[in-house]
């Protein structure tokens, strides 16, 4: 795709949608579709910011999360389309030797192996054991299921892995870095570096998260609060972990199922007897006495494995380097669509290009607040979130995308009855099963076994079918479109 996107010129997902489609009906619906992606997706990012400077600066998550905000804005109203790539190039460098280093080093020290994702599959040292196999042993005991056997039915694990692949190449924020590019033939290599990139990290995360899972439980399960590790009392104190002594013996124990009646602590201003903060919720009726909040792992993780300082500074920075980048990232989409793509080219097109960067800057504003809310509020764990933005992007933009470059005969009335279709879809699947009906959020109620998360390659079928078939039905692009299509699909 990215070779033909930047063959056509135009600098916006909406508007490669407008032109491509001859629709200002179309553009409208595609920046919706991308409005509903960006803050889904952002709201992870916030949230992400906020835990960093929660951590490293001792404030609750709330005031991280405002600070966040406003670095953020600075951060992308200051900087322009070009201005932010650049600076994205330097923060990716400290992003993934930030991700890499201490996986790294948990894989020597628990394996000997220096390769994350050959240690994944490694004996641990001195022991004739696989760290897979330890770990499912270690999970046994304390009740919960075999590490290695997924709670989730292949059908779904499939949906999941293909939204987050079609839904990478529907992200607005990592396409228009596609049109900063000076030629074609650059956009398809810097697609072939994204890819590579992109693939060393995510091979990596299944090796960092069974270290994070295999250390943490080594480090707290059957050990005194008081003798705990100053990183558990400093995610303790603003208030992303929490511990309940339910048998008042002062030993920390965890096992499955949540801690507390509410799913999130709410927290005193007094401590126990044994210093640890007293939380107000009521506990829940098995042994598990610890609250963690599931998006501080990869932050928390090389703190559990006592990693020198170094490392854990690297980490925070590496942290701050991946939301910044994304989030300023997806501010500048959302800004240049609601002034360029809407006022610019719908509602006002008279106005000049000082109105416009007015309009740019205002809707950066308006967006890093409502951001914000969602960072302190979250929808849901920063992982699941990304994972709803991925099937929004999947369901919404990259079909049209896609039938755009490599079909004449999609037209307006297609392209928007499929946009319209496969959004509404999705997103009512994942506001239904998350917000209105969580009780029913299982796979027994799910359609066809789909969770939330991978509900977005239904939703992108469903936009390819409507597409399809109304097009069909319906007049023909007209023949200069038809001739274009055949253009961009020769990229120079």
């Amino acid at each position: 795709m990215a070779p033909y996107l930047r063959k056509f010129g135009k600098y916006t997902v909406p508007d490669f949608i407008g032109e491509r489609y001859y629709s200002k009906i179309a553009r409208f619906v595609a920046v919706l579709c991308l409005i509903f992606v960006s803050f889904t997706y952002i709201a992870g990012q916030m949230r992400g910011v906020g835990i960093v400077f929660s951590r490293f600066l001792e404030v609750d998550i709330n005031t991280g999360v405002i600070v966040g905000m406003v670095i953020v804005f600075i951060y992308a109203v200051l900087g322009g389309m070009k201005g932010i790539t650049y600076t994205q190039v330097a923060q990716y460098c400290v992003l993934i030797f930030a991700y890499m280093v201490p996986a790294i080093f948990i894989s020597i020290l628990i394996t000997g192996n220096p390769v994350p994702q050959l240690g994944f599959g490694s004996k641990i040292l001195n022991e004739d054991i696989y760290l897979l196999d330890k770990l499912n042993l270690v999970l046994n005991d304390l009740g919960f299921n075999d590490y290695t056997e997924s709670i989730r039915s292949k059908i779904d694990v499939f949906c999941i892995t293909a939204a987050l692949m079609a839904g990478t190449a529907g992200l607005p924020h990592v396409i228009v870095r596609f049109f900063t590019v000076p030629r074609v033939k650059d956009a398809r290599t810097s697609a072939g570096w994204a890819l590579m990139f992109i693939a060393i990290l995510y091979t990596t995360a299944p090796a960092v998260s069974s270290f994070s899972r295999l250390n943490f439980i080594d480090t707290i399960h059957n050990s005194e609060y008081q003798t705990t590790p100053q990183w558990f009392k400093n995610w303790e104190n603003i208030g992303l972990i929490s511990w309940s002594d339910k048998n008042n013996d002062g030993i920390i124990q965890y096992g499955p199922g949540k801690a507390l009646e509410n799913t999130k602590p709410i927290f005193s201003n007094q401590r126990g007897e044994n210093g640890e903060r007293v939380v107000l919720n009521k506990p829940s009726d098995n042994n598990n006495e610890i609250y963690i909040d599931r998006d501080i792992m990869v932050l928390a993780n090389p703190e559990i494995a006592a990693l020198p300082n170094w490392v854990i500074a690297l980490v925070a920075a590496g942290a701050l380097a991946a939301a910044l980048s994304t989030a300023a990232g997806l501010l500048l989409v959302i800004s240049s669509a609601i002034s360029h793509d809407l006022m610019k080219k719908i509602f006002r097109p008279s106005i000049n290009d000082k109105q416009e960067l007015f309009y740019a800057r205002l809707s950066a504003a308006i967006a890093i607040a409502i951001a914000g809310i969602f960072g302190i509020y979250p929808p849901a764990f920063v992982a699941q979130v990304v994972a709803f933005a991925f099937g929004l992007a999947a369901s919404s933009i990259f079909p049209v995308l896609i039938m755009g470059i490599f079909s004449k005969r999609i037209n307006s009335v297609g392209a928007i009855s499929g946009m319209v279709s496969g959004l509404i879809f999705t997103l009512s699947y994942i506001v239904f099963f998350k917000f209105i009906s969580p009780e029913l959020n299982s796979p027994d109620h799910w359609i066809l076994g789909i969770s939330p998360e991978g509900i977005g390659v239904v939703g992108m079928l469903i936009n390819f079918f409507f597409a399809i078939i109304i097009s069909s039905i319906t007049k023909p692009p007209p023949e200069e479109i038809r001739t274009l299509v055949n253009k961009i699909r020769q990229p120079s």
